[in-house]
């Protein structure tokens, strides 16, 4: 048989089982990359109709112009969150009016300073703060992805839509703890805390204001992650096998960022939020570097297994040890409502459940590194096969046409994880 009627080689791709790496905190799909429902291509195909139809008046010029609007902010998922910043932010500028007294300032500043200080109290107005840079970290996702993170995929070479959609998400992750770690540890250094020391968490109680970088990183992280839970709930696409454990670890974040600010047990959440920052630096710098098939996949995937059962099981097991041991003995241990001194017998087992359930979702996500880690150690290089959110890519490559019948197929679930199913 000539060689031109030979059919298509299918080759599949293969990688490290580091590629089935499904955990943690930044897997959180962005709007840009969630599923095309079909009830959004038909919208999209109605309004373009209209568009193309010819204009009989104001009204029709005017309704036009809504929905060229809606087309672009449909095509461009942050275009509107761009339009409602700069709404705020340019009346808030233009009054000339910048102080504590213009309506907008605590959605654009953080509030409530003591006096001339560089310390802040807490209040309602907080809220605001925290909303409007919901709104700042959707469109910067949003931005970044399809602006930067889309064409720096392209440059790479990385082909498919889901691998780059998969690509462009922890890429973000990887901007945002890389920052946002570094940052943290940064104010951990100018604090009692310095190595996550336990002690101090309780000494100062109840911790009533905070320096303003300190009270800027808390209340975005706060932002962050509301506007995380936010777009998790809005997930178009077909949940993970973990989506449950996913979603239960954002209620316990969230519950721990919201009642530690509000009943101040500040120093505690920063420890908490650094274990899981930098932690979730090294699983997306592991996952892209595996997705851009580089040679340093593995040994980055070992200082991920490092940082991650350091951070997230080491200190927060040595914290929870802290809440049995040190919460009663250190600093006040009363019940006060004047002087909002609630360290005392009601706040402990909360306190001590909530981290629990983190410790938990995270044991259970390390028992699936573990998994990987064995994987990578005694089977070495072999198939990778993803779960449900993670499908392969195969490539039918013809002797004559190269790689012009590329394909992409939905891959089988983590052998594993398979067993266990």
């Amino acid at each position: 048989m000539s060689s031109h009627l030979q059919k298509p080689v299918v080759r599949t791709r293969r990688t490290s089982s580091v590629g089935a790496i499904n955990l943690g905190d930044n897997k959180v799909p962005g709007l840009s990359t969630m599923k095309e429902s079909e009830q959004s291509k038909t919208a999209a195909l109605a309004r373009m109709r209209a568009l193309s139809e010819a204009s009989k008046g104001d009204v029709d010029l005017l309704k036009k112009f809504y929905l060229t609007y809606r087309e672009m902010s449909y095509r461009h998922t942050w275009l509107t969150p761009l339009v409602i910043l700069l709404a705020v932010y340019g009346a808030y500028f233009l009054s000339g009016n910048r102080t504590a007294s213009n309506p907008l300032h605590p959605f654009v500043a953080i509030s409530y300073q003591v006096g001339d200080s560089d310390m802040y109290g807490k209040g309602i107005g907080d809220l605001c703060f925290v909303f409007y840079y919901m709104v700042f970290f959707t469109f910067l996702r949003e931005f970044l992805m399809e602006c930067v993170l889309r064409p720096l995929a392209s440059a790479l070479g990385v082909t498919g839509e889901h691998k780059t959609k998969r690509l462009m998400e922890q890429a973000y992750s990887i901007i945002y703890y890389g920052i946002s770690g570094p940052f943290g540890l940064y104010i951990m250094y100018h604090t009692d805390l310095w190595l996550f020391r336990t002690a101090p968490m309780y000494a100062t109680y109840p911790d009533l204001t905070n320096q303003y970088l300190y009270k800027v990183f808390y209340l975005g992280q706060a932002a962050f992650w509301t506007q995380q839970a936010c777009v998790l709930v809005l997930q178009l696409e077909k949940p993970r096998k973990d989506f449950k454990e996913l979603v239960f670890h954002h209620i316990v974040t969230l519950a721990l960022i919201w009642l530690s600010y509000v009943f101040h047990f500040t120093k505690m959440g920063l420890a908490v939020y650094i274990t899981m920052d930098v932690s979730d630096f090294f699983l997306s710098l592991s996952k892209t570097l595996n997705y851009l098939d580089s040679a340093l996949t593995a040994p980055v995937f070992f200082v991920f297994v490092a940082s991650w059962t350091y951070l997230r099981h080491y200190i927060n097991l040595k914290i929870l040890w802290s809440v049995l041991t040190e919460f009663r003995t250190v600093g006040d241990y009363t019940l006060n409502f004047a002087t909002q001194q609630y360290k005392c017998w009601i706040s402990l087992p909360i306190v001590f459940v909530l981290i629990s359930a983190l410790q938990l979702v995270n044991l259970y996500w390390l028992f699936l590194v573990m998994r990987i880690l064995y994987r990578l150690l005694f089977k070495g290089i072999q198939k990778d096969e993803r779960s449900e959110s993670e499908s392969e890519e195969t490539v039918q490559v013809d002797k004559h046409e190269n790689d012009e019948n590329e394909k992409t197929m939905e891959g089988n679930p983590d052998p594993a994880l398979k067993k266990e199913n």
